[in-house]
């Protein structure tokens, strides 16, 4: 039995009233709720308003009979297996049938012997009870694991939480990127993976990546350095291969995952996590764990490396100064000391000579030092004002190798020159251009052990004009290859400071040779093997071999001798005019198009000498207009990209499109006037 005070309903459903007080009476023992009703309407209303554990319903009742009543009550979803007894007084085999059919479980007939019906209903009593029981005990169980679930989720969270707050703890502890990037790969092990990879791709060409990793090994985490990234499991490279092109989070076969690590708008390295050991997949709340991870590794890798740049940054400025108030009192000493012999011995010439001969030489070695630091400045600045003209390539060697020669003696090395059989010409500044072969020049001889071998060569390699230099040196390493044209770099920095300068005569190659259009490279197979500089400028193409050949519709009336006709493409309707006008006074034809299909049309009825040509035009840029006018007219005319980008990328694309020069703006006249010089011709009859 059941206790008590467990309610069980019962509805008795009987149109007469002494049948329900017998009911009653009857059931009376079994300590149940019963609810009466006079009719199947009211009998519905209860149905609607509680449940019940068996319902008693007199067949025969005025209006909606039993049967009747009971086909609505199975219609309720609710009620529609409530048991329902039967009671009549005619239980023959066909009313019987109808009531199963209703629904009905059984059937009593009246009048009621007491003991049955308290059997039947005592039945069904405890079988709701029973089952209200296991219904309140499923639900406990469901709120249970519903609160366990909750409890464990809140954990995890927490877990979480924890993980990632010690993280940044950690990862804001240091800013030494070593001890960052072992950070990095330890933290997740073993709670977010069991394998973690760093990966650092070099800025540089041709310098291996760096690659950190950490995994568990039983109860401690090994961090390895200086991993190959061919030793890395296939789901590992693949997934750091993808994250580093697509810059986007990669999930391989569900156990691996990559993070890019970007920092203003780059991918400086790639963060990898693997599953692989332990078969655990990644589900999507641990993604969102791994990605805050990888966001703060981020923003520690980045401040570790940003510290080393300042570190770097101080240390280099501290060498400088160290450098220069060395490199400036070196020569302070042997003047001191010739100046005090010219005051002891001013009266024997050859002492004297000796004396102004040493004060010379440490005058001239400081006037350099001072040119240098002056230059640096200036280019700085952007105060250095570059005269171009057409320049002999021979010349420029001569005058170089002549300010060397005392240098290459001293030490007793063996330069080879060689040059082209046919004369060679840049456009250039000429003192620029010697002051870049010398200081290329100087660095070899000084970074060559006596008796050592130098090598210049000139000559025309792809329409450009190539010069290498290449010694017998100490060479460079790996490392310092990157940075050899970056201000005061050098390779050695020993205390007897032997090889002298201010490590800022590469740098200022590197600006200069820039500035006149050119580029420069450093190449060195390693420490010992010496190094070779290889310094590019573009070729100047003489003009008769670029001139149209179809003058039918000139004739001398229409220009003056050593006139061109030319042909200026800018969108900026000002900067066409006036550079028009400019072109005009000295003496040319000059007609003006403000877009690309304007041009190619200009330049097909016009039959231009020289066409310049802008290269950011709206819609059809100067690249694909330069392309047109060469696929239609062949050479034909002279084209001269004119564009706000010098870079030798941009270059090279203005080659591959057709294009003879490239000038980047603002236009320099002079330079203009020195080209144009160089393909006037004749005019036709």
């Amino acid at each position: 039995m059941m206790p008590a005070d467990d309610t069980t309903n019962i509805l008795v459903v009987d149109d007469l009233p002494e049948k329900i007080l017998v009911y009653r009476t009857i059931l009376d023992e079994l300590n149940l709720h019963l609810i009466a009703a006079n009719s199947g309407e009211e009998a519905l209303r209860a149905v609607l308003q509680n449940d019940f554990a068996v319902i008693l319903l007199d067949v025969r009742m005025p209006g909606m009979d039993g049967f009747e009543t009971a086909a609505m009550i199975r219609r309720r979803k609710r009620s529609a297996h409530v048991p329902i007894i039967f009671l009549t007084a005619f239980a023959d085999e066909v009313r019987a049938a109808e009531g199963y059919a209703q629904g009905a479980v059984d059937y009593i007939t009246t009048p009621v012997i007491p003991a049955v019906l308290l059997a039947k209903v005592r039945v069904f009593a405890e079988l709701h009870r029973m089952t209200q029981q296991v219904r309140r005990q499923a639900e406990e169980r469901i709120a249970l694991v519903e609160e366990r679930t909750k409890r464990e989720a809140a954990e995890e969270a927490n877990r979480w939480l924890d993980f990632l707050t010690r993280a940044g703890a950690i990862l804001g502890q240091s800013l030494d990127q070593h001890i960052a990037m072992q950070s990095v790969v330890r933290l997740p092990i073993p709670l977010l993976a069991d394998e973690a990879v760093l990966v650092v791709p070099q800025a540089h060409p041709g310098l291996a990546s760096r690659c950190v990793r950490a995994h568990r090994e039983t109860d401690a985490v090994i961090v390895e350095e200086d991993v190959s990234l061919l030793s890395l499991h296939q789901d590992l490279g693949s997934a750091i291969v993808r994250a580093q092109n697509d810059a986007v989070p990669q999930l391989d076969s569900g156990h691996t995952i990559a993070f890019p690590l970007r920092a203003r708008g780059n991918t400086f390295a790639i963060l990898a996590l693997s599953r692989r050991a332990s078969k655990r997949p990644f589900m999507l709340g641990e993604i969102t764990v791994a990605e805050t991870f990888a966001s703060r590794a981020s923003s520690a890798l980045e401040n570790a490396r940003l510290y080393h740049e300042v570190q770097e940054a101080n240390r280099h400025k501290n060498e400088f100064l160290s450098m220069l108030a060395h490199e400036l009192r070196n020569p302070l000493a042997p003047i001191r000391n010739a100046n005090e012999l010219l005051r002891q011995k001013a009266s024997e010439p050859s002492k004297v000579r000796w004396a102004q001969g040493v004060i010379d030489r440490q005058m001239t070695h400081l006037v350099r030092l001072v040119d240098d630091l002056l230059d640096v400045s200036r280019l700085t600045l952007g105060k250095i004002r570059l005269s171009l003209e057409r320049v002999a390539l021979d010349k420029v060697v001569a005058q170089a190798v002549e300010a060397i020669q005392p240098l290459i003696d001293q030490f007793s090395h063996t330069l080879e020159v060689t040059l082209p059989a046919h004369p060679i010409k840049i456009t250039g500044d000429d003192a620029r251009l010697t002051q870049v072969l010398i200081n290329l020049l100087n660095n070899a001889a000084k970074y060559t052990e006596p008796g050592g071998r130098i090598w210049l060569s000139a000559g025309l390699e792809n329409n450009t004009v190539t010069l290498r230099l290449r010694d017998t040196g100490v060479g460079m390493s790996a490392d310092l290859l990157p940075r050899v044209f970056d201000l005061f770099t050098q390779a050695n920095r020993s205390l007897d400071r032997s090889q002298g300068g201010l490590g800022i005569g590469l740098t200022l190659v590197r600006q200069l040779v820039e500035m006149q259009g050119g580029s420069v490279e450093a190449f060195s197979e390693g420490l010992g093997r010496g190094s070779e500089f290889v310094v590019r400028f573009p070729a100047i193409v003489e003009g008769v071999a670029t001139l149209a050949t179809d003058r039918s519709k000139w004739s001398d009336s229409q220009r003056g001798a050593g006139s061109l006709r030319m042909v200026v493409v800018d969108d900026n309707a000002d900067g066409a005019e006036s550079l028009a006008e400019l072109l005009g006074l000295l003496g040319h034809e000059v007609v003006v198009a403000n877009d690309g299909p304007t041009g190619i049309t200009i330049v097909s009825e016009y039959h231009p000498d020289v066409v310049l040509l802008d290269i950011g035009l709206p819609g059809m840029d100067g690249y694909e207009v330069a392309r047109r006018i060469r696929a239609d007219f062949g050479r034909g005319p002279m084209l001269i990209a004119v564009s706000g980008y010098g870079r030798d990328e941009d270059r090279r694309l203005a080659q591959e499109a057709g294009f003879d020069q490239h000038f980047v703006k603002p236009l320099q006249l002079d330079t203009l006037q020195t080209l144009l010089a160089s393909i006037r011709t004749t005019p036709c009859v």
